[in-house]
């Protein structure tokens, strides 16, 4: 069943077009989107990495650029050992991939056409991080896979991509034509929580789900339709991150999500912000009841 939970008044500075100067990420169409009220949410900007205010302010409202001094050179003591380190060419895109979420691309600007070139040589991965005019880039972001590509006769590119491991960039190894960075991976730490406290937060999680996708669409006229199992066996990990990529509209908040290194953490703040849905859908729907024909 696809959906995603939309907030469009979330975050005004995010009003920025899509980057059409290298690629249009092509978003699956949902049946319904949920408007998640901002005071809700605490949804903190991702870290804009060594952009200072006078080049955030010169960026071009219509295209988002990445440089090599949008990145920082070294890591802070604490970070992974270089033995986890590797390179991957980056995608700088206004939006937020999650380990596996599908994501459409369609690719033109000849940088990135040169990139695919490459990929589809060796193996088709290249990292998604999140940017956008007003925030700068940011340096966890997720693998993206090409798993079905179409070359056109113009050499643009068709993909579609399915989101793999987290990473943190820790330096650029070039700039040109693409951004090519030195990455360490990133993974859950285990949880004070116990395995069955993850179950049970997961399931209350996914209760929280059904309950915000119901009231959606009764307020959309819909009816209130029996909503089927969303989290399909899954287990907690892979779940969180599922939720999280249902938040569209929201990438700031989406981004805090995938920066989380705790499970039980990114379960708990996606049940925070749908306990909040829920009760802002729960007054919306009041009102409708009340006056029907507002």
């Amino acid at each position: 069943m696809a959906f995603s939970l939309h907030c469009p008044s979330l975050s005004p500075s995010l009003k920025t077009p899509l980057p059409t100067s290298f690629a249009i990420p092509t978003a699956v169409s949902s049946p319904f989107s949920i408007p998640i009220p901002s005071p809700s949410l605490s949804c903190p900007a991702p870290p804009h990495l060594g952009l200072s205010r006078h080049q955030r302010r010169r960026r071009k409202p219509d295209a988002l650029r990445c440089s090599a001094s949008s990145f920082p050179e070294n890591r802070s003591a604490g970070s992974a050992s270089s033995s986890d380190a590797a390179e991957l060419p980056l995608f700088p895109l206004p939006l937020v991939l999650f380990p596996g979420a599908v994501l459409p691309l369609q690719i033109f600007e000849f940088r990135y056409r040169m990139m695919m070139h490459t990929l589809l040589q060796t193996d088709l991965r290249f990292g998604v991080v999140y940017a956008d005019s007003a925030s700068g880039t940011a340096d966890v972001g997720c693998v993206g896979e090409v798993v079905k590509h179409e070359r056109l006769a113009d050499d643009r590119f068709f993909l579609i991509c399915k989101g793999q491991e987290r990473f943190r960039v820790t330096g650029i190894l070039r700039a040109k034509p693409y951004l090519v960075a030195r990455v360490d991976w990133l993974e859950d730490r285990p949880s004070s929580d116990g395995g069955d406290d993850l179950e049970s937060l997961a399931g209350e999680v996914e209760a929280h789900m059904k309950d915000v996708i119901r009231l959606s669409n009764r307020l959309n006229g819909k009816g209130e339709k029996e909503v089927q199992d969303l989290r399909k066996n899954q287990f907690p990990t892979p779940f969180s991150f599922f939720v999280g990529s249902t938040f569209e509209g929201a990438p700031r908040e989406q981004q805090a999500l995938l920066e989380l290194e705790d499970t039980a953490a990114r379960l708990r703040r996606e049940k925070e912000t749908l306990r909040n849905t829920l009760n802002y859908l729960t007054a919306a729907s009041a009102v409708k009841d009340v006056f029907p024909s507002s």
